[in-house]
């Protein structure tokens, strides 16, 4: 790969290098964003077709999302502390061609065995956002910073939005079209990003490999040098669990729940996505002026909690529409937790604060394939509308409640001292 190839590393330094390189990062994370959410709805599915029964069906799916948990949250610090050695660009490209070629053995699996094993590169391999944010900060000037993590959130949620229903008329139509057409357009991600992206970090400012750095316990090991921060770290564990639980269980569901297929699911999905793009990308800076971080992340965790609640005790499916529409506030209770902790801690230990929540959600992340099918699995002998089917649900409203008691909580408190420790193994990958 030759570096002529590409724009010249100090392009980036200057604005108009900046500005057209974030411009070049947002597309790439779209795309890839575009490519995850094809597949979600129809995955349940195709696990379906090598199992003989409901219960087995989730058992399956259990094992393909778990193998996919455990090796996103092992491999995504190892991801990044090569971008930090060797550059972001490098480790973009390897990541898109192994999720290209993951996405189209997937497509092409002839035994259960084998989707397992593709989970697991998949998940190893689909780390890119985590790179792709720290892209960001090297384009970015501390003025711009929150402003671009705000536009590859957005971009986030416009793919996650434009995915699942792609995915649901695809999947319609034939239940490894998706997997094809991902496939597809992460060869074009690829390729996009070989001949456009230009590299983001100088070869002055590289670090040497650490395989301390790349171990995902190096940030909870940070968590020790902040003082105070446990509650709230604990409230965001609760929460993400909560969230990832409802990732790894949601088709599954709703095709135990309501006979849902990959249409269905698709457009349940697309109406999420826009509300959280709805809610995040316009709303949440009105919403936070007018109520502060600390009211709407308690508020926002129980209107969660009682929109979990519905959802399992739902017995039609438009009811899980309308509970979407109707849990706006649910959307702000994430971000509103992310800004207590960030303003928990002193500036200049931003960077090992963030990192640290990056850890927990990626273990969050990696239990909840544990967690949630496991609970199918319980119920998957039920017929079709019992109630009791919505059990992972259940679960996920009492820990959204316990968290928002905990943020009660917290905030009634007297204020600490902002905490100013730093750990110098963390490294800017965990950014």
């Amino acid at each position: 790969m030759k570096p002529s190839t590409v724009p010249s590393t100090p392009s980036t330094s200057q604005g108009g290098g900046r500005v057209a390189a974030m411009r070049f990062i947002m597309i790439t994370v779209v795309l890839d964003m575009i490519a995850i959410g094809l597949i979600i709805p129809v995955l349940p599915a195709l696990v379906g077709t090598f199992t003989q029964s409901q219960t087995e069906q989730a058992e399956a799916y259990r094992l393909v999302t778990l193998a996919f948990g455990v090796a996103n949250f092992l491999c995504s610090p190892l991801l990044g502390a090569l971008s930090d050695r060797f550059g972001r660009r490098p480790v973009l490209l390897i990541g898109m061609t192994g999720l290209s070629i993951s996405l189209f053995t997937t497509a092409m699996a002839t035994a259960l065995w084998m989707l397992v094993a593709v989970r697991l590169v998949s998940g190893a391999m689909q780390a890119n956002i985590a790179v792709a944010n720290a892209y960001a900060a090297d384009v970015s000037t501390p003025e711009t910073r929150a402003k671009h993590f705000g536009m590859l959130g957005a971009m986030f949620g416009v793919g996650f939005m434009l995915g699942p229903i792609l995915g649901g008329v695809l999947g319609a139509i034939d239940i490894h079209l998706p997997f094809f057409v991902a496939g597809t357009l992460t060869v074009l991600n690829g390729l996009y990003g070989y001949f456009v992206l230009p590299e983001s970090l100088p070869k002055e400012r590289r670090s040497p490999l650490s395989w301390t750095k790349a171990s995902p316990l190096t940030s909870f090991k940070s968590l020790n040098k902040l003082e105070g921060m446990g509650p709230l770290v604990l409230i965001l564990a609760l929460s993400g669990l909560a969230q990832f639980t409802l990732h790894t269980t949601w088709v599954l569901y709703t095709q135990m729940k309501f006979g849902w297929g990959p249409l269905e699911n698709g457009l349940s999905l697309f109406a999420v996505g826009l509300m959280s793009v709805i809610v995040q990308g316009g709303l949440m800076g009105r919403l936070t002026l007018s109520f502060g971080a600390r009211r709407l992340a308690i508020a926002g965790l129980i209107s969660s909690a009682v929109c979990y609640l519905g959802w399992g005790v739902a017995w039609e499916g438009w009811m899980m529409f309308a509970i979407v529409g109707l849990n706006l506030l649910g959307f702000t209770a994430q971000p509103a937790m992310q800004s207590l902790i960030s303003n928990s801690a002193a500036p200049h230990v931003q960077g090992q604060t963030m990192g640290a929540v990056a850890a927990v959600n990626s273990l969050m992340a990696a239990i909840a394939p544990v967690v949630g099918p496991s609970m199918l699995v319980w119920v998957g002998h039920l017929p079709q509308g019992d109630w009791r089917i919505g059990a992972p649900y259940y679960l996920c409203a009492v820990l959204q409640l316990c968290a928002a008691l905990l943020v009660w909580r917290h905030v009634r408190q007297p204020a600490r001292p902002i905490s100013t420790s730093i750990d110098p193994s963390v490294s800017a990958s965990s950014r």
